[in-house]
This record gives structure tokens, sequence and C-alpha cells, in this order.
């Protein structure tokens, strides 16, 4: 028996095999052969949790053939190919969008009924997938989804934390975290390589060696090392047979305890090495108020950073061998925000040290490689890291570092002779008793492209942040305005309006949102608006009943559904938004109620476990509730909700029920935001400040249909230096009223000076967040607000409007400018399965 053409007609059976069928039948068969032979239920089982099991390896194995021929197809084009490394993939709960993207929604929902079961019921048993925390992890999720329905060969490496952030509770008010543990009972969407696993290095030291010619060679040894072991999860594209990857990386020590150890008892001593590697993917965002914390942080980030290219690297070398002179033109590094900055010495490392390449042959293919995306204005949040602690970790890479800046530096120098200040600003490694490296510097010096996300954003980038590297390097700076994708944000969360749309203007609009304009005509048909608005009360109907379960709170259906859902953080200013409520209250408290539109106010998100202020809040908003709701003045006309443990599955249900979207930041402080874009394409109305990709959306929509309040980014700055809270509050009759609420304790009688640093933030003349400044304006708009609200017609116009004019906001369009302006890949279509 030739065993070479056994394994041939083995090969060709499995590019041979008929594909699965996508019918109801089909669907049922397989249904109950996952659900008897495999899980080993019977008639006498009637568990969610196996119906949703066997559903899942049904729908999957229509992936895997997908998966299989869109990676077939790929090798066949010897497509070029970009890598996508963010610490974050938010990507929610995944049944209803991969059934939604291949094509089976309808298919899976009469499938299950047919067996008597229900696929809502079956669909709540899957948890969200604990891989982010807000808007990066989402937007990295909304682009996985963008660029398999562009048909666009982009491979997402991320982290596979085992407990995800946490889970929020609220307890007398307080936010309490709970671990988030979304890994329990295993995630049936991935797929385990472990022949794909990589070898981490930390800690030891740097020893020169002589090589050829006269040459050193370093080799970093006594390393304690890690293995990353890789899962792979599959990310379809729209009906168009293509299935890309998200491939995320586990932590796991070399070897599993020290028997020696454990045998003399020593038995914390024999799995401490173990401990210390599995923390590396234990949690999301340690809390880095500590040193550990903050030891841990950048040992997630290079362990992302190298495992990633190092798996790309061995690939390449797989097929190519260690000719890289093609490797710049096939490849592409999307650097999502500075966490996987440690990608641009790592890959220098990996072409010296590894492939024995020179200098200046590794610099040009790593600084034509690396693409770099910023996400954020506050300088804080561009992450430093002490010299020692890198020279603790990373030795190799602090030599490599040091390099990169020394001849960076030298060009600084040629383009401002003599000017050591500038040098001193520009450095990677930023001087001080504790010398620090700068990690946006290092992956602005190491890319070749470096972006915003949004216009506003992207100008104060160069104009401010990081104005010098611009001055140097013009060419490289870009703007690429978020987007989130149609199909989870419209089509799978909101089925009625959908249906409406489709009905209306046919189902192209799914894959192609431009078609969205052709609503606009509609705006004007009162038979179509009174449609669109009992789609719009229909979901409110939805999202009050989720409101009552999660918070126990009756929202008002004919009250304006009022939503700030999103991180809790100060420049977000959740804390302006329940000032306004505390305003409501006492303007129905003195019975100045005439023309009073009732307001159901919802406010959600996560406070970072150590961020004191924003926990603040979060208990100032649950005390506000609790009087509010309480008070038999305010029956149906006003409420306030925290939600708790606000995450994808719960915006799903709220972008398609809310009227009102607040985007209420700080003028120059968000850098795009992607829950106003929701929020729009779902019909909701807009107040908000002139800041992030607020402004795109008033462009698009028109300043008729958008609530703008506030300070511009420029008129926040002039007013720095003159600006006295106390001197606005005197002048204001509502904000002092609601300021005295405060200071005599109208929320927490019998928690005194809780709410302190709150009052002392807001009336502080260095606060970076001008609270008190808008509060005249922010309250002005909602009165506007208010007023359109009664005028259903016309509200309703506004809405179908908004919706209208949502396309820009498509991801689709922002992976269409990436691929243009920076990655230059070409589409890949598989064969149609």
């Amino acid at each position: 028996m030739d065993i070479k053409i056994l394994q041939k007609n083995f090969d060709a059976s499995l590019t041979d095999l008929p594909p699965l069928g996508m019918d109801v039948h089909s669907l049922v068969e397989d249904f109950r052969h996952y659900y008897s032979h495999t899980l080993g239920r019977d008639r006498n089982s009637r568990s969610a949790y196996y119906g949703y099991q066997a559903l899942v390896m049904s729908v999957r194995d229509r992936l895997m053939e997908r998966w299989q021929k869109t990676r077939y197809a790929y090798d066949a084009a010897d497509a070029s190919h970009a890598y996508y490394l963010s610490l974050e993939f938010l990507m929610g709960r995944t049944l209803g969008n991969a059934a939604l993207n291949l094509g089976l929604d309808e298919a899976t929902d009469l499938a299950v009924r047919c067996l008597g079961m229900e696929l809502e019921e079956l669909a709540e048993t899957e948890n969200d997938a604990g891989l982010g925390n807000g808007g990066l992890g989402r937007l990295a999720a909304c682009f996985l989804d963008s660029c398999a329905t562009l048909q666009l060969p982009v491979t997402g490496y991320g982290m596979r934390y085992e407990y995800g952030m946490f889970r929020q509770i609220i307890a007398a008010g307080e936010q309490v975290e709970e671990p988030d543990h979304w890994l329990r009972k295993g995630n049936p969407w991935e797929l385990e390589r472990p022949e794909y696993t990589q070898r981490v290095r930390f800690g030891g030291r740097i020893e020169w060696q002589h090589a050829d010619r006269g040459k050193q060679r370093p080799r970093w040894v006594e390393t304690q090392d890690v293995l990353a072991v890789p899962y792979d999860v599959p990310v379809p594209g729209y009906r168009n047979g293509t299935v890309n990857t998200l491939r995320l990386w586990q932590a796991s020590a070399t070897d599993e305890f020290n028997l020696g150890e454990f045998n003399a008892g020593l038995y914390p001593e024999s799995v401490a090495a173990k401990n210390t590697a599995e923390q590396i993917t234990l949690v999301l965002y340690p809390n880095d108020t500590s040193e550990n914390g903050k030891e841990l942080r950048l040992r997630q980030q290079y362990f992302l950073a190298s495992a990633s290219l190092q798996d790309i690297v061995a690939r390449w070398v797989g097929i190519h061998g260690h000719d890289f002179s093609r490797f710049a033109a096939k490849n592409r590094f999307q650097l999502n925000d500075t966490h996987p900055s440690c990608a641009v010495p790592e890959l220098m490392r990996l072409l010296m040290d590894e492939h024995d390449m020179r200098w200046d042959e590794a610099w040009e293919i790593t600084s034509t490689t690396m693409a770099y995306t910023n996400h954020t204005l506050l300088p804080e949040a561009l992450e430093r890291w002490p010299v020692t602690t890198f020279a603790r970790l990373l030795p190799r890479l602090l030599d490599i570092i040091y390099e990169i800046n020394a001849r960076f530096l030298a060009e600084v120098a040629q383009r401002w002779p003599g000017d050591t200040a500038q040098q001193r600003r520009m450095s990677i490694i930023e001087e001080g008793a504790i010398p620090h490296v700068r990690m946006a510097y290092l992956a602005i010096v190491g890319s070749f492209s470096v972006n915003g996300v949004a216009a506003l954003h992207s100008q104060l980038l160069t104009e401010g942040l990081f104005s010098n590297f611009f001055a140097l390097w013009p060419e490289k700076f870009n703007n690429k305005t978020n987007g989130v994708t149609p199909r989870r944000w419209l089509a799978l969360c909101n089925p009625q309006l959908s249906n409406l749309i489709t009905e209306t203007i046919g189902e192209g609009w799914v894959a192609d949102l431009s078609r969205l304009a052709d609503l606009a005509p509609y705006a004007e048909d009162p038979a179509f608006r009174s449609r669109w608005r009992a789609v719009k009360q229909a979901n409110k109907l939805l999202m009050a009943q989720m409101i009552v379960v999660d918070c126990g709170v009756a929202f008002n259906l004919e009250a304006i559904f009022d939503v700030q859902v999103k991180r809790i953080h100060e420049y977000k200013r959740q804390l302006l938004n329940v000032l306004h409520v505390i305003h409501l209250y006492d303007r129905l408290k003195r019975g100045d109620d005439v023309n009073f539109t009732p307001r159901c106010v919802l406010i959600g998100g996560k406070a970072a476990p150590g961020y004191f202020m924003a926990k603040r809040i979060i208990k100032l908003i649950n005390n506000v509730a609790a009087v509010v709701n309480n008070d038999p003045v305010t029956a149906g006309r006003l409420r306030l909700a925290f939600l708790p443990n606000y995450r994808v599955t719960a915006m799903e249900a709220i972008a398609p029920g809310t009227d009102l979207s607040e985007q209420i930041s700080t003028a120059g402080k968000e850098a795009s935001g992607t829950g106003n874009m929701k929020f729009m394409m779902n019909g909701a109305l807009t107040i908000g400040t002139l800041d992030g990709a607020n402004i795109e959306i008033r462009e698009e929509v028109g300043e008729e249909n958008f609530f703008l309040f506030g300070l511009s980014a420029a008129e926040v700055e002039e007013m720095r230096s003159r600006y006295d809270p106390v001197a606005i509050i005197a002048a204001d009759e509502d904000l002092r009223r609601v300021m005295q609420l405060l200071e005599n304790a109208q929320f927490n009688q019998f928690e005194p000076g809780i709410f302190d640093p709150i009052l002392n933030a807001i009336t502080n003349a260095d606060d970076p967040w001008m609270t008190a400044a808008d509060f005249r304006s922010y309250v002005d708009a909602q009165q506007r607000v208010a007023e359109a609200y009664r005028n259903e017609e016309h509200w309703t116009r506004m809405s179908i409007l908004n919706t209208a004019a949502s396309s820009r906001f498509s991801s689709d369009r922002t992976i269409a400018e990436y691929n243009s302006d920076i990655w230059g890949l070409e589409a890949v279509s598989p064969v149609t399965v």
C-alpha cells in the first residue's frame, strides 16, 4: 500500500467534500446529531445550554468550510496581508452575528422552533466574550467584520483573557467588581491551535558573542519564558463566503510545576512559575495603581506583540524560507493604540537576532510595515514605562529602543541644529529622576503611518500632542474617522427597523450603507413616519423591560428615553448629565412643570477599579436616582436609572430604543466615539458638543437635526486661564440651586461628606472638564430637546433623517480608507460554498 497515494487521496477528499446544506432540514438533522451523539442528551433533557451548544456546532460547521476555502484562496493568490494588533476585541455574542452573516438567521430560527425550542432562549445562554472594555475593543470587532465583508486578507491578533475586565455589581449605590469568568463553560466558537504555540521571553540578560567577520551577536539568556498558545475565532463576512481569523493568545507555563519542590512539600513554590505565567492573560487591564499592576500591563503588551510577530515571521519563513526581500511589500501591521508599541523593537529583534539581518535592512522593513492608530488626546493615557522596569523585563528590547532613539535624535538634530530642548521634547526616552520610555513616541518613530480617528482628533494631534513629529514628518499623519458595522448595529440588533428599511429601499443597504440615503425622502411621508414611530415604540418597550429587570426602575414609554452609556470618565461628563437630572427634579419640586416633557434617563458604564472620582460619580448617580424615583412628585415625569454591567448585549437592546443620545464630552477630549454612531444609525437624535465624531455627525445630518451645546475645543483652551466656576455658579440661578441641593446633602443625608470631592471638582478653577462652564448651554439645549419631542411628527422626521445620514459612519467605509491609504491589499474572493 502506497502511503503517499493514500495521503494524496486524503488531501483531495478534504477539498472535494460536498457543501453542507443551508436549509432548515439540514440544520435540524445536524442539531439532532450533535445534541444526541456529541453532547449525549436525550428527550428528557430540555436544557437551553445544551440546545445552544448543538446549534453552535451546526452553525460552526458551516463557518469551518468557508474558513478553509478562504485560507486556500489567500494562499493561491499569494495575497498580501494586514495584521490588526489590539489588546481588546469586544466581540459580544457570536451566534446571532454568525447566523446573520452566513444567511442562516431565518433558517436557524425555524429549525430551533421545529425542535420545540426558542432561539432567544438558547441565545441567552451565551456569555459576552470578555475580551474588551469599551469603544477601543468594540471598534476592533467592527473592523474585523468589515475586513471580512470587504474580503480583505486581515488577521486580528489579541489576548484570550480568562476573566475579562470585571462584572459590575451595584451595592448601596457603589460599584463592586466581581470576576467575569466568561470562559467557565468554554467557548465553542474557538479552535485551539497548539501547533502554533510561541515562546515569549522575559527577564534574563544579554551576552555578546563573536560572529563572522568580527561582528558581535547578542544572545538573550537566562530568561523566564512563557508559552503563548493560540486560539482561533472565525470572523465571517456578510454573505460572501469569506471567513477571516481572530487569533487570541493564552499564556501558559513552560512546565506545569516543579515536581521536586512539590515532593518536598513546597506546594506554593512548586506552582509559582505556572501562576506567574498565567497571570498575563488572566484579567483584561489589571489595576495598574501598584507597581506590580504596571509590570503586568507591560508583560501583557509585550506578550501580545512578541507572540503575534513570531507567528507571522514563522509563517513567512515556512513559505519563503529566509528570503525577506518581499516581506515589507506583503505585510502590514496596524497597532491599535499605544498598547502594541513593543511590536516595533520586537520586529527588529526578530529580524536581527533570529534572522541575522543588519540594522539598516531590519529598520527598512520595520519602518515600512508598522502603522499606528492613536485613540486618545489625554497625555496621561499615552503610556510611559520606567526604564528600570524595561531593563528588568525586556533588556534586549531596551537596547534596541536606545539605538532607535539615538538614530532618531540624530535626524532631529539635523532638522533643528543645536536645539537640544527640541531633542529632549521628542526623545523616546523621557529624561528625569526616573527615565521613562514614551511608547507613543516609539510607535510614531517606527511607523510609516500615524492616524487619528476623527477629523478634529487628527487635527488636534498634529497641532498639539504630536506637533513636533508632524513638523518633522507631515507625510506620516492622516485621519481615519471611525465607524461601526451595520450588520450588528442595525441589521442584527434592530430587526423591526431593518425589515422596514429593507421593505422600503431594498436589502442592499446591509453591505452598502450609502443606500440609506434613499430613506431621506420618506421622512416627508406621514404614513412612513407612523410606521417608523411604531417600530421605535416597540423597541422602547423591549428596552424598558430590560431596565425593569436590571435596574428595578419602570420607564414611561411616552417619555424621552435619554441615554448615556459608555466608560465612566470625568471627560465624558456623566456628571453634567446627572446635574441636569437634579435640575429637572428641582423644577418639578418647585412646581415649574408647565409644558414639562416626561424624561427617562439611563446611564451605564464601568469605572476602572482604581479610578476614585469615576466611582464616586457612579455613587452620585445612584443616590440621585433613589431620591428622584421615590418621590411622588416625579411619578410618570422623571426617572433615572443606572444600568449595571453595561456590555455589548445590553447595547443591542438599548440602541434601538433610545430617543436621545448623550455625547457630552468636554470639547477636545473625545477622540471619536462610536456609541454616537450606533445611536444615530438606529434613529436616535444626538445632544452633544463639537467633539470627536460629533462634528462629522452634525455635518452629515444637518445642524437643524442635532442638538449642539457647549464650548468648542478652541474656546475651552482660551477660557482656561480665566475660568472661574464659582462666579459662573453665582450668576446662574439654576446651577446655584443644583449646587445647593448637593451641598445640603439632599442626596446623601446619611452619608455626610461623601460627595465633597465632586463639589470641589466642579468649583475648582483648574477643573479640566469645565463642567460648570457648559451647564447653562447644556440645560438650554435640553429644553430645545423637550420642545422638539412634543411635536412627534417633527421628531420622527429628524429620527429618519439621522438614520438616512449615517452611512459615513459604517466601518466598511473606514476600512476601505485604511486599505486604500495604508495597507494596499487586494480583495480576494474564495470559491463560493
